[in-house]
């Protein structure tokens, strides 16, 4: 068997893996020093970057970066030795990267979902009062008694992303809502219905 570390096709994922390793002892160095990854990284990202459904959670960026680098270096290798085992010999990496990327990707959405589910949510500055405000659900579909999140602009136009759920029936991913009144750590949200969207978009913005 070719030695493992050394051979080129299987070096984009161990250049990957040790990008995670690097990654994870920044971030735990960089703690004690306030110069973090995530902070830079936050610095860089724009308000459109922001916005996109894959990155409005609740956690940092740089974990997302964390996650795909991981899944590409494992799906790369998975991929590599199942075509080892049959064929005794590795691919070229280049025939491997894009497979093996569409793996990580998945992956990570999975990942991102599942954390972004049983991370709780920030707790809102009280003096913000968002109520009556258009909101847009950027994360998952809520009923009632299971919360999705959900992206909103108060009257200053920052953008918070708030839990909300709908008092009766479900509310689909990117659909328009509006905040009606809060519950506990979440808003109560009401589905905008097509005739009554151009009105609400005039209340909420």
């Amino acid at each position: 068997m070719p030695e493992f570390f050394t051979d080129y096709s299987l070096m984009p994922f161990h250049l990957s893996l040790i990008a995670v390793v690097l990654l994870g002892l920044a971030e735990t160095v960089g703690y004690y020093f306030n110069l973090r990854p995530s902070k830079v990284f936050r610095g860089f990202s724009s308000k459109h970057l922001d916005e996109l459904p894959m990155l409005s959670v609740k956690f940092s960026k740089t974990l997302i970066i964390f996650f795909l680098l991981m899944n590409f270096s494992f799906a790369g290798y998975f991929l590599q030795f199942c075509i080892y085992a049959r064929e005794m010999t590795f691919f070229p990496a280049y025939y491997l990267i894009l497979p093996a990327l569409i793996i990580a990707i998945f992956f990570t959405v999975f990942m991102i979902h599942c954390l972004d589910q049983v991370i709780p949510a920030k707790r809102l500055k009280q003096e913000v009062n968002l109520l009556g405000r258009l909101a847009t659900i950027s994360s998952g579909n809520a009923r009632p008694g299971f919360s999705a999140q959900a992206r909103v602009r108060d009257e200053f136009g920052q953008l918070h992303y708030v839990q909300v759920e709908p008092e009766f029936g479900e509310l689909e991913f990117q659909s328009q809502v509006i905040l009606i009144r809060t519950k506990k750590s979440h808003y109560i949200a009401k589905r905008i219905s097509p005739s009554n969207r151009l009105f609400s978009l005039d209340l909420g913005h």
